[in-house]
Formats: structure tokens, C-alpha cells, sequence
């Protein structure tokens, strides 16, 4: 008897830790190239406290000066953008500001509804780096911050509203040969 309570208490742990997972803002492919654009998605799989999703604050970190959001059928799209200091030039054309905020609102995401809310975003050039999308989810009651970023010797699970992420791979070799 005591063998099937522990088999059951590990079953039920096991359960409560997937079901803590998929209440997380998720970022699907989590593995970006160092310096290389990557389709950034970040998944949501309920609404708030029971209520329907609408819209989706997407923050872009500083050392990401260049993103291409996705449009989405039925949702209005909208960016808020911050200077840089000094410009960066980047394949023949100067850039002097940079997207901040990707903001997606006006459609409905039902509460047993999932979704992806999609951009691409030019990686910067640091190997091994994890960035963080702090990402606020609007429902038509409330809303959910993802907005925690770890401690060192914590993981991203063992937060309640943990920030969505992808981390660099090895920068790639200079392109052209030599």
C-alpha cells in the first residue's frame, strides 16, 4: 500500500509541475542564431483568470535593434518605438530608432484557445546569451505579466509569470569564405 501512495504522490507531482508549465507565455523555438535573423513565437495557452485574450505587449530588448512583426487576420498592430544613441548601420541603410514595443490588440483569443504571437528579430552577436520578451497578455478583464526574469541559480519554471525567451547558439563563420 505505502508503494502505490508513493507511486501515486510521484504521478500527481509530475502532473502539478506540466500543468504549472503550460500556464507559462511560451516561446516555441527557444534555440536562435547568434547574428542571424529568427522567427521569434511566443504561444499562449489560456486567457486570464478565465477570460479571453485581447491583445499582446511584446517588449524588445536593447541589444535587438531590428524585429518584423508578424500581422495577425482580425488583430490591429501596432509598434512604439525608442531612439538609439548613436545610429546603427546595418547593410547599407542607418537606423536611428528601433522598435520598443510590438503591440497586437482588437482581436479574441478564447480562454481554451492557443495561439502564437509571431516577429522576426535579428539576433545579437553573443554566443550562448539568453534573452528575455517581457510580454504583458490583455484579456477583457485583467491581464498576465510575463515578466519574471530568473535569479542566478533559479530556473524559469519555478516562477509563476516567468518571461518568455529564446538563448544564442555559436555565432556562425563570417559569410564569404576567407
Amino acid at each position: 500500500m505505502s508503494r502505490l501512495i508513493a507511486v501515486f504522490a510521484a504521478l500527481s507531482a509530475s502532473l502539478a509541475f506540466a500543468a504549472s508549465a503550460w500556464s507559462h507565455a511560451l516561446s516555441v523555438d527557444k534555440d536562435a542564431p547568434a547574428g542571424r535573423w529568427h522567427l521569434v513565437q511566443i504561444g499562449i495557452p489560456h486567457g486570464c483568470a478565465g477570460n479571453p485574450t485581447t491583445g499582446m505587449r511584446i517588449r524588445i530588448p536593447d541589444d535587438i535593434f531590428m524585429v518584423r512583426p508578424e500581422v495577425k487576420a482580425g488583430w490591429d498592430l501596432s509598434m512604439n518605438m525608442r531612439k538609439m544613441d548613436p545610429p546603427i548601420t546595418s547593410e547599407g541603410v542607418t537606423y536611428s530608432e528601433s522598435v520598443d514595443e510590438i503591440i497586437w490588440r482588437g482581436g479574441t483569443l478564447g480562454n481554451l484557445e492557443f495561439d502564437r504571437f509571431n516577429f522576426l528579430a535579428l539576433m545579437p552577436r553573443k554566443a550562448n546569451e539568453t534573452i528575455y520578451f517581457l510580454t504583458i497578455q490583455e484579456c477583457t478583464e485583467g491581464e498576465n505579466k510575463w515578466v519574471e526574469v530568473p535569479e542566478e541559480g533559479r530556473s524559469w519554471g519555478s516562477y509563476a509569470h516567468p518571461a518568455p525567451f529564446v538563448t544564442t547558439g555559436e555565432l556562425p563563420p563570417p559569410r564569404g569564405g576567407n
